[in-house]
């Protein structure tokens, strides 16, 4: 049974978190992703909403948006792969400088693709921006594409409207039709899509270079990219310096939050924490073609192991939400890393183990995840100190932490990696054992033995 669809009886509390509070917070795995720096879906969030005051918006639209935003990028690691090997560089810087370049124009797309694409020489490099024509063509509909169903259909599993869910499809269409992945024209474009994709870009190009520049993008690009009617309101509050001067303070998410619409304000009850997990396990999963399943995957076992060893309903509820969460940091990890075929040079081997600090550093934004963000980090410690990212020992690491991480090595040498092949249950388990007493813990290691893993 998928550990997506079990879920262990959990305590009740006497209060839900706000669902703003929670998705803010985790919106900086999403602006890690796509190369921006963090809190750039908040402060989008911002100015989308300030757009959407001056328009009018009621209640109930603006709630819509709110979400909207906030959440926009939630189908943006499902291409990270694909364009890493198009370009053969690394995915966010890839997509940070996608975002600050008009690529519906021939010249400013050339530029982009000769910046970006390997080759030592001009001749090499000319060889390879043709080939990339070539290979990319269609490419990139089918990319975002991919990212815009699969964001919609993550927002819809968290229980959001069928109005933010389109707006998150229809994000990156365009006012004249040249957007993509259907080429929608004018109002054919959910009017909080376009809104949203105007706040994005507006931030993308203030963090950049500023407010004047931004919103000149934004009137260069009216009537193209944006409707005419939205970036005029964007100008009503150009010169409002208080405004665009807050988008840089460190208390940005409560901004962000205080917007959500009062009467509207959405919660997140246990059951609804729980939908959060296993949304983010998809976002996180879709970063690589190795790792498909793979949260889920280690949910599934970890949940297997809590019941050979009498763990608690609570015990159970954190590990599973620590489980589907374990690797959101690799979200922060180049996919030239995380899918390379051979081994990983000093300087690779080091980014990819700062991802365990990635994920406790998100996690624990989130109040209602702070045991959960612990227990997350910790499932590449070892009991002999030799793990990492803190060097924990045994006498540092609960059951909790101990389970975790036999469940991550078993579920990653069930499946393929780019290295080798996956392996067969048995030599799994004997790999495992051999690692007892030393790496990992020996009554984690003997409960293994009595649990299915084909």
């Amino acid at each position: 049974m998928s550990a997506l669809a079990f879920r262990p009886p959990i305590p009740k509390r006497e209060q839900a978190v706000r669902l703003s509070e929670v998705v803010a917070a985790l919106s900086a795995a999403l602006d890690i992703t796509e190369g921006q720096p963090e809190g750039h879906a908040v402060r989008s969030c911002v100015i989308g909403m300030r757009v959407g005051e001056m328009l009018g918006l009621d209640e109930a639209t603006r709630s819509d948006l709110f979400y909207s935003i906030l959440l926009k990028d939630l189908g943006c690691s499902s291409n990270a792969a694909r364009m890493c090997n198009l370009f053969g560089a690394d995915d966010r810087a890839l997509k940070r400088a996608h975002k600050l370049h008009d690529w519906t124009d021939g010249t400013s797309a050339a530029g982009h693709a000769w910046k970006h694409v390997p080759g030592g020489t001009v001749i090499a490099r000319a060889w390879n921006v043709l080939t990339l024509a070539v290979k990319g063509r269609g490419a990139g509909r089918e990319m975002t594409e991919t990212r815009c169903e699969r964001g919609a259909e993550i927002a819809r599993m968290l229980g959001l409207s069928d109005a933010t869910a389109a707006a998150i499809h229809a994000l990156d269409e365009h006012w004249d039709g040249g957007g993509l992945p259907h080429g929608l024209v004018g109002d054919a474009i959910p009017l909080l899509a376009r809104i949203a994709g105007l706040a994005q870009s507006v931030e993308v190009f203030w963090s950049e270079f500023g407010r004047r520049a931004a919103c000149r993008m934004a009137r260069q690009r009216s009537g193209t990219w944006f409707e005419p009617a939205l970036v005029e309101a964007l100008g009503r509050f150009e010169d409002d310096e208080p405004f665009w001067r807050g988008l840089g303070r460190t208390e940005i998410r409560a901004r962000a939050a205080s917007l959500e619409p009062r009467d509207r304000v959405l919660l997140a009850d246990e059951a609804r924490l729980d939908r959060i997990a296993e949304a983010f396990a998809r976002v996180v999963d879709a970063k690589s073609p190795y790792t498909a399943r793979h949260s889920d995957g280690v949910a599934r076992i970890a949940l297997l192991l809590a019941a050979e060893q009498g763990f608690s309903a609570s015990e159970r509820t954190v590990l599973r939400r620590a489980a589907l969460l374990h690797d959101i940091g690799k979200l922060g990890v180049s996919n030239l890393i995380l899918d390379k075929p051979g081994a990983l040079t000093p300087e690779e081997m080091l980014a990819m183990r700062e991802h365990p600090r990635h994920t406790e550093s998100i996690l624990q934004r989130v109040g209602a995840f702070r045991d959960v963000a612990r227990v997350a980090a910790r499932h590449h410690e070892r009991l002999d100190g030799r793990g990492y990212h803190s060097g924990l020992s045994a006498l540092q690491l609960g059951r909790l932490d101990r389970t975790l991480a036999v469940a991550d090595v078993c579920e990653a040498l069930l499946a393929a990696r780019p290295y080798r092949a996956a392996l067969p249950p048995d030599e799994v388990r004997g790999i495992v054992r051999r690692s007892a007493g030393t790496a990992l813990c020996p009554q984690v290691v003997e409960a293994l033995d009595r649990v299915p893993l084909g």
